[in-house]
This record gives structure tokens, sequence and C-alpha cells, in this order.
């Protein structure tokens, strides 16, 4: 009997936790708010860092150079590689899309895929050689260059001291001519995160 009142309030207890550590909420919020759990590195400084990096560098005086070199055409921009320099995981291809897609809403330059994609895009056209149309089979040698291409990197230092702890992050990017190697426009962006615990 004693082991029977032992076990059941084994279970009970057990339960109990069980249901006390189950009681995991998840909400939707706005992809836009801000939500900072860790003080780390997130989706809303990628956004806001890339939204205002594009803006530094559509400022430029490359841009009006270019246009009236080119007789008004809009420049054609790659962006390559951006390093993840930084103390933590930072997924810099989130970050590549967040300055492309920046770039494609400014409507004042032109922008071509870069690396794998670019691969993709060839390889679908060799197979369209061999398996479409030839009315509908797109045509090689037809890719538009880019004029300028983008770099960068990210960077991070870390200060602790008991409970509280500063990270900072600074985002280095810049643009290039292709075809003179000249650099026309470097910027970066600086964010510094204060953590408690």
């Amino acid at each position: 009997m004693k082991t029977n009142l032992i076990l059941t309030l084994a279970l009970v207890l057990s339960l109990g936790l069980f249901s006390a550590c189950s009681s995991h909420k998840v909400e939707r919020v706005d992809t836009k708010e801000a939500i900072d759990l860790s003080g780390r590195w997130n989706d809303t400084d990628s956004r806001l860092v890339a939204e205002e990096m594009v803006n530094q560098v559509l400022g430029g005086a490359w841009i009006d150079n270019h246009n009236a070199e080119a007789d008004g055409k809009k420049p054609v921009v790659i962006v390559g590689l951006v390093y993840n320099k930084s103390h933590e995981h930072i997924s810099a291809e989130t970050f590549i899309k967040d300055v492309e897609r920046a770039f494609i809403n400014s409507g004042r330059v032109r922008l071509v895929q870069a690396g794998d994609k670019r691969e993709e895009l060839r390889r679908e056209r060799a197979a369209q050689q061999e398996f479409s149309t030839m009315e509908t089979a797109k045509e090689w040698g037809k890719e538009l260059g880019a004029d300028f291409m983008m770099n960068g990197d990210i960077n991070s230092i870390v200060d602790t001291y008991k409970k509280e702890r500063v990270n900072f992050y600074k985002v280095n990017l810049e643009l290039a001519n292709l075809e003179t190697n000249e650099i026309v426009w470097i910027g970066d962006k600086e964010i510094k995160k204060y953590v408690t615990k």
C-alpha cells in the first residue's frame, strides 16, 4: 500500500511538472515588428541595415556619374559576397536578399543574379536548347552584364562584465566598377545592443 501511495504521488508530481513545462505558447506577430530576445543579430537588424545601406549607396555620386556617362541608362548591379566575420552565426544570404530587395524596390538600378542562382539560370537555358521549341528557347549571349559589384562583411565585438553584455556590429559594404576595379562607394552601418540578465 505504501508503494502504491509513493507511485501515485510520483505520478501526480511528474504530471504537474510536465504540465508546467508544457505551457508553451506560440503567437503570430507582424513580421515588421522588432522583437529582440537575445540581443544578437536578428531579422530586424538585417532588414534595417540593408535598407539604410542601399539608401546610402543610392545617395552616392557614383550613380549620377554613371548616368551621365551612360546616357541616362540605369546602372546594372550585382550583389556578390557578404562575409560573416562576426562572433555568431549570421545568415549572410538573408542579408544579401534584403539588400537586393531594397535595390529593386528603389527603381534606380537594375539587378542581375549572382553566384549559384546565375548558374541555375544557365543550366535552365542549356536545357531549353535541347528540350524546348526553337521559338520559345531563350538564346545564349543575351545576359545583362553588370556595371558594378557590391561586396562586404559583417563584423562584431562583444564586451561582457558579470550580467551585462554589449554586442557591437559593423557592416561594411563597397561598390566597385567591374570594368576598371575602381571602388566608387564605401559605406558602413553600426548597431550596438546593451543586454542585461
